[in-house]
């Protein structure tokens, strides 16, 4: 399936080389390879090249740091393009650090970039997705689910193996889907989730349930959180969101018209308040609205619907988001 949407965190430029994850000594090999890179991340957070808030960030990706012990070391691949830290082909590894080592390498230079990491390049952005997924996968899923047994790393931190009886954990992906609900008036609806400020929206998204389709899980979560029922899902891209590891796949659908008259019905839990907006509300109220960042998939489907970009309130006096 082609991607119809321009999504920042889809794109990569690393080749994850996954037939290196077996062999021996592959670290060691690493180390001594005077191309190899290291990629470190403290609590989902990372270092930049410059600040965070540039158009353009950069990771700092780094020689093998001599006086850094990892908490957990993973080999992420080789590079496909080179720039201004990496040769083509040079291999990427992940060090996870502790707190006390993130501070004694930087007490103020450590960032987050959900919000502001959507001018990553391919290559920054494919790394920054798998590191980050990867590390919240190793903090959350330490022990074996059968025994509890703390779990040993393996196959270059691609699988934790359970030392009792060697029953293997693979890296977890939580698929949720993501859509943009359009009624016979070509309006989409948007909603608002009670911890949020009063104009921020965005579109509905609910996680993929056990035995279910992703159509199957659009219509499901359309009518649970929103009283809509859907027809004719369409597909219209995915990226990953590691936050902690999920792949957002994002549809467009549009109302049953044999239930066009219905009363909106927001569940109250998740989502607080729904409201249907045209394309002339969104250029109204733009410079009051709230919406999701540009890294974000939600951002770029309303955006799709609505036929060019949106400055909103969410970006007045910023870069990025």
């Amino acid at each position: 399936m082609d991607q119809l949407l321009n999504l920042p965190m889809a794109r990569t430029a690393i080749d994850r080389d996954y037939l290196a994850r077996v062999q021996p000594g592959l670290f060691e090999n690493l180390a001594s390879t005077h191309s190899t890179r290291y990629l470190l991340i403290n609590r989902g957070r990372v270092l930049l090249d410059g600040p965070a808030d540039q158009a353009q960030p950069r990771l700092h990706l780094v020689e093998r740091p001599i006086q850094v012990e990892p908490i957990v070391e993973v080999y992420l691949g080789r590079s496909e393009v080179a720039d201004q830290s990496i040769e083509a082909g040079a291999a990427v590894v992940l060090w996870v650090v502790e707190d006390s080592t993130a501070d004694a390498i930087s007490s103020d230079g450590w960032h987050q970039l959900r919000r502001t990491g959507a001018g990553l390049s391919a290559l920054h952005a494919g790394l920054y997705t798998q590191a980050l997924a990867l590390s919240n996968w190793h903090e959350t899923h330490q022990f074996c689910p059968r025994c509890g047994t703390l779990t040993n790393i393996d196959q270059a931190g691609w699988v934790r193996v359970c030392p009792q009886d060697s029953h293997q954990v693979f890296p977890r992906t939580d698929p949720a889907i993501i859509v943009s609900v359009i009624d016979q008036h070509d309006r989409i609806l948007l909603g608002s989730q009670g911890i949020w400020e009063d104009n921020r929206w965005s579109i509905l998204a609910g996680f993929v349930e056990p035995g279910e389709s992703l159509t199957a899980a659009v219509r499901r979560e359309m009518f649970e959180e929103a009283g809509v029922r859907v027809v004719q899902p369409e597909y219209l891209g995915s990226q990953a969101w590691p936050f902690p590891y999920s792949l957002m796949v994002g549809f467009t659908a549009k109302v049953d018209p044999a239930f066009a008259d219905a009363d909106l019905a927001p569940d109250g839990d998740e989502i607080e308040k729904l409201r249907w907006f045209s394309r002339a509300d969104i250029e109204a109220e733009a410079s009051s609205l709230l919406l999701p960042g540009r890294m974000s998939i939600s951002r770029a489907i309303i955006e799709h619907w609505y036929g060019s970009e949106i400055v909103s309130a969410t970006e007045l006096g910023q870069i990025g988001s």
